[in-house]
């Protein structure tokens, strides 16, 4: 059977108020009539010590004594009744029965010198009354005794209404711990209603929800957690559409790229097979082919270090390596692509800095980004330095290019991405992976990479390696 958790919580609330004003209330209640019977007995004691005290310094049978003992107990609503030791009436005389009214219990223990008292007795007197019972001894024999009744009907009055008062304390406690009990539970439902539709909205795929937690309880923790939770999620959704945006925008261009290669080297390997290119031309075509088939390889190479490096799989080999020699080797290797855009590649460097790095996955970084920055630099210099600092080395490679907007400075980064989006055709980053490469292989170096830009006025990027 299924209970809401409303009626659980109010169910709970309820009975644990019932059960604790309950004991509460017995507690009290029992309290009070063992104090109010337990003094009426010490008084009760106390007049019957004082009477037998003075009957053994009287005359039994001084009628004006006991007359008076008489006056001042009825004054008090107490009766005492005088017996010797068969247990007969001596005073006063009692028509009804002469003897007195004690069990054989209470007798056997007066008869022994104890005193008897009973706190609530209904049936031997004709009311509810206290009663104390106090032998008068002679060595260790019984010579009488006294008996002090008291009625208690004023005390078990008294009783009833504290009783009434508690019956009411209880009903209108309930009655308010109902009422606080059911605000505060709809209010916690409410809001543990609120934490399960918005997990209905995000697991219907709807992240733009938001919790109220204002509360500083248990719940005001979950909900504040449960915000950033969604927060999250829709920020990995958001990176998850871009990236798949970037992945149909990679096929795409990676499908246009392929296909002018493979058609370039489809038709001019038909070409010679069938005779159709003049011997002249031939070397000519074969020449396409190879740069066709280069840029080929790059694509795949790109795409497989890549996925090397993301699955961890790129093992570096890291050695001293002499930095200026290999900033001159990155040189000669795009001086004809500098050249035919008009650029200077500078190399400031001291011939003895070296760093501790892979060597081919150094050059692979350095070439990355220079190609990057010869592309954006037209008729400009391109300036490779290098400096020592105490935890490491620093290598910068500046340029006077175009720049890249402030906005875009992060995005750069990201596989996929690129600064221009109508470029094409061109042998390097056509493809938006290569600054994504040199940024986790500078990673797995333990560096890190930093660029600024200006718009219109050039790119610098750093990277700081570390020492051995």
């Amino acid at each position: 059977m299924k209970v809401k958790f409303f009626y659980q919580l109010l169910f709970s609330h309820i009975s644990i108020l019932i059960l604790a004003l309950l004991i509460l209330s017995l507690s009290f209640s029992q309290f009070v009539e063992n104090y109010i019977f337990q003094n009426k007995v010490e008084e009760l004691d106390s007049f019957g010590e004082q009477i037998l005290t003075d009957l053994t310094i009287r005359l039994e049978g001084d009628e004006r004594f006991l007359s008076e003992y008489s006056q001042l107990l009825d004054a008090r609503h107490i009766k005492y009744i005088l017996f010797n030791h068969d247990g007969k009436v001596i005073y006063p005389q009692l028509q009804s029965s002469p003897l007195i009214q004690l069990t054989k219990a209470e007798w056997e223990k007066i008869s022994t010198g104890n005193m008897v008292s009973v706190k609530h007795d209904i049936k031997r007197f004709g009311q509810e009354v206290t009663l104390v019972a106090l032998p008068l001894m002679h060595g260790e024999r019984l010579a009488g005794g006294v008996l002090l009744l008291s009625p208690i009907t004023g005390a078990m009055e008294m009783i009833s209404r504290i009783n009434k008062f508690l019956l009411y304390t209880i009903v209108i406690s309930l009655s308010a711990s109902i009422l606080i009990s059911l605000l505060f539970s709809k209010n916690l439902v409410k809001r543990i209603k609120d934490i399960r539709h918005a997990t209905s909205m995000i697991s219907a795929g709807n992240y733009d929800v938001h919790v109220p937690d204002t509360y500083m309880d248990e719940i005001g923790q979950l909900a504040k957690d449960f915000n950033g939770m969604a927060a999250k999620l829709k920020e990995s959704n958001q990176e998850i559409e871009r990236l798949e945006n970037r992945r149909r925008k990679f096929i795409a261009d990676v499908s246009h790229e392929m296909r002018t290669p493979l058609t370039t080297i489809s038709g001019l390997a038909e070409g010679i097979k069938d005779q159709l290119i003049p011997k002249e031309g031939i070397e000519k075509g074969m020449v396409l082919i190879d740069r066709e088939a280069k840029r080929l390889i790059r694509l795949v190479n790109e795409n497989l270090d890549y996925e090397k490096i993301r699955s961890n799989q790129l093992k570096l080999n890291k050695m001293d390596v002499n930095l200026n020699e290999a900033l001159e080797v990155v040189k000669e290797q795009l001086f004809i692509q500098a050249r035919e855009k008009k650029n200077q590649i500078i190399i400031e460097c001291h011939e003895q800095l070296s760093v501790f790095a892979d060597y081919d996955r150094l050059i692979q970084i350095l070439v990355n980004i220079v190609k990057n920055s010869n592309q954006f630099t037209e008729s400009g210099r391109i300036k490779l330095s290098g400096l020592e600092e105490d935890t490491g080395t620093i290598i910068e490679i500046e340029d006077t290019g175009i720049g890249i907007d402030p906005e875009e400075l992060e995005s750069i980064w990201h596989r996929f991405y690129k600064a221009d989006l109508s470029r094409t055709g061109h042998s390097f980053g056509e493809f938006g992976i290569g600054l994504s490469i040199v940024k986790q292989l500078v990673q797995l170096h333990n560096g890190r990479i930093e660029v600024s830009s200006e718009k219109g006025r050039g790119t610098k990027f750093t990277i700081h390696l570390p020492k051995k």
